[in-house]
């Protein structure tokens, strides 16, 4: 006798996985709609959206009982989240392989302030050929290291508390940014601003390091200080009075999080590539951005591991026509 095709023999059916498919349902919603997480309690929805690519897993997680329930229903379900993570973030698998003509390359690295060689740090940034490059956790003893290394390369260089930029072009106008949040005491200076004198255009040119952030199992993501710095950097961008703006710096989460909107609603994004930044060894995330305004980041990669906790992210830049 045949085996039975239909919903109660062991062939693939519509009726079974009906568990499966309102996973998959909801796996698409938050992928494309991850606003609809409140942020309260935890900062939940500032957690997800760090992490929102990760999302994606669940497609091939969920296909595995779609496949042993042999549902129609479940897999059919599971190409809604599939199409929507491909429409997000397919297009950042392709980077390129080489930077577009008419572009400059700009590196933001976050050097670690325990890193135990900072003088091969700077050796492994110099031989980016980068046009820029932003430091972060740049402590005293350490500074002289990244001075000598990089002298040769970068005529051009200035520091601000434990920020600091290196130009192959000359650099003006240099200032400390305030971005304390509030309670925090002088000293605590981690923003700076300096316009660059490129061959093009003057532009410029912000490295920031937002406070961190911590993650526990009942408080969730604790971002207050860091979403304060983020409000206080999006006001002085938005006072920026030249067109061309280009910030280099260690925001402490994705493009994704809501915290960041201060910032990342006055500046254009970055094109492809995923580049994840931290941790070094086993990267998740990338919270080195590199962000601009009137000009386009066409490409975006992180380098090799340095002694760093974070990796190195280097951006191919092209600037906008007046």
């Amino acid at each position: 006798m045949a085996r039975k095709r239909d919903g109660r023999g062991h062939g693939w059916s519509w009726q079974r996985g009906r568990a499966v498919a309102p996973l998959c349902l909801l796996t698409a919603a938050l992928l494309a709609f991850p606003g609809l997480v409140p942020n309260s309690p935890g900062r939940l929805g500032s957690l997800l959206e760090t992490f929102r690519p990760w999302l994606g897993l669940a497609v091939p997680v969920l296909l595995v009982p779609a496949l042993l329930r042999r549902s129609f229903l479940a897999v059919t379900a599971l190409l809604l989240p599939a199409v929507v993570w491909s429409a997000l973030f397919g297009g950042l698998l392709s980077a390129g392989d080489r930077a577009p003509d008419g572009t400059f390359t700009v590196v933001q690295h976050n050097v670690s302030d325990v890193n135990a060689d900072p003088a091969a740090t700077a050796r492994a940034l110099a031989g980016t050929g980068a046009g820029l490059i932003a430091l972060e956790e740049l402590t005293a003893p350490a500074l002289p290291a990244f001075e000598a290394a990089l002298a040769a390369d970068y005529p051009h260089h200035a520091t601000r508390g434990t920020v600091g930029l290196w130009s192959k072009y000359p650099l003006t106008s240099v200032r400390l940014v305030d971005i304390r949040p509030e309670g925090v005491g002088e000293g605590w200076d981690r923003g700076m601003r300096a316009t660059a004198r490129t061959p093009r255009a003057e532009v410029a040119v912000y490295v920031a390091h937002l406070p961190s952030v911590r993650i526990g199992p009942t408080t969730g993501l604790t971002s207050g200080r860091r979403d304060e710095s983020a409000a206080l950097l999006g006001e002085a961008i938005g006072d920026e009075p030249l067109d061309r703006v280009i910030l280099l710096g260690d925001l402490n989460s994705t493009l994704d999080d809501r915290g960041l909107r201060p910032v990342t609603s006055r500046m254009t994004p970055p094109g492809p590539g995923f580049a994840f930044s931290w941790p070094s060894k086993l990267p998740v995330a990338r919270i080195d951005q590199v962000l601009t305004r009137s000009a386009t980041v066409t490409r975006v990669r992180s380098l090799p591991a340095t002694g760093s906790d974070h990796l190195p992210v280097a951006a191919d830049i092209a600037l906008d026509a007046e």
